[in-house]
């Protein structure tokens, strides 16, 4: 059957449509993104402001036409920490509902962490043994460890990519003082979940998932995406620490012009690599490879497993 994801997520929305059955690799059909950055709409309250939610709508309705026009049998639309904690959450949902027909699932920072793991799992295989998967989106760090496809440690933290651009780093290029106070900030937080992991044991194989591990890999030295989803792309502590301070003396054009890097995530690239120097550093990770499959490669899987024991 051809089955659709539609995930809105704090940068972006993205509808992926794929052809899946039970017991078979999902096959991408067709892909539909549209940059949004509900992180960055965000009023002094905390809600979605009118014209976010307007747009929301909109391009809620374009991705559904996209949908039909692929012949999308199912849909599966879910939203992650935007509007999981947008102070106004059950009116954009409720809004959303009325105007698109679309009811948006609300996963929890946990779920997101459980699901990632699901995908990282299957594309890797129980040959991994014990895994630990970091996964670093718009509004928060997804982190989960284990041995089997239900991860024995999951959290999230609100250290995404564009909350933390947004609310820590106003300058372009940003003052080193609010870099330092940055990076502070993210090590203290991801710390304190640290002992919830090691108690399990070192990991077998660590991976990193999302476009901001992606795209740090491809200024580090991996592989570009266009090479295909089968060459191993690893990034290395060493190469990471190196760059962070190149990518905290660029501005947000200058880091748009590195091997990679989009013109829409440049602004919140360092950022994100702080969160990903300080998670490789705290536990103690010197390298890590990059997974192809993430949350919605997950949504997709837990979907089919529900079909294939009904």
């Amino acid at each position: 059957m051809r089955l659709g994801v539609l995930d809105v997520g704090s940068n972006t929305v993205h509808l992926l449509v794929v052809d899946a059955h039970p017991g078979a690799r999902p096959l991408p059909a067709h892909s539909h993104k549209v940059e949004l950055r509900l992180a960055q709409l965000l009023d002094d309250s905390g809600a979605i402001g009118e014209d976010g939610i307007d747009k929301l709508i909109d391009v809620v309705q374009d991705a559904l036409q996209a949908a039909e026009d692929k012949g999308v049998e199912d849909l599966l639309p879910f939203a992650t920490s935007a509007v999981r904690e947008a102070g106004n959450a059950d009116d954009v949902l409720g809004r959303v509902a009325d105007k698109t027909g679309v009811r948006l699932q609300v996963l929890s920072g946990a779920e997101e962490a459980r699901l990632t793991f699901l995908a990282v799992r299957r594309w890797f295989g129980w040959s991994a043994g014990k895994l630990l998967v970091l996964d670093i989106g718009g509004g928060s760090l997804e982190i989960a460890y284990g041995l089997d496809e239900e991860p024995d440690a999951a959290v999230s933290l609100p250290l995404g990519a564009g909350r933390l651009t947004a609310g820590w780093l106003p300058g372009d290029p940003p003052a080193p003082e609010d870099v330092r106070a940055l990076r502070r900030h993210v090590r203290t937080e991801i710390a304190r979940t640290v002992g919830e992991f090691v108690r399990f044991g070192a990991p077998d194989h660590v991976v990193a998932t999302s476009k901001t591990f992606k795209q740090l890999a491809r200024i580090a030295g991996a592989a570009r995406s266009t090479d295909g989803l089968y060459v191993q792309r690893e990034l290395k502590r060493q190469s990471l620490e190196a760059w962070v301070p190149k990518l905290a003396g660029m501005t947000a054009a200058q880091r748009a012009g590195l091997p990679g890097v989009s013109e829409g995530r440049a602004g919140q690239l360092l950022a994100g690599a702080l969160v990903a120097e300080g998670a490789m550093d705290l536990f103690g990770v010197e390298k890590l490879e990059i997974c192809p499959w993430a949350l919605r490669e997950g949504v997709i899987l837990r979907r089919l497993d529900h079909m294939g024991s009904a």
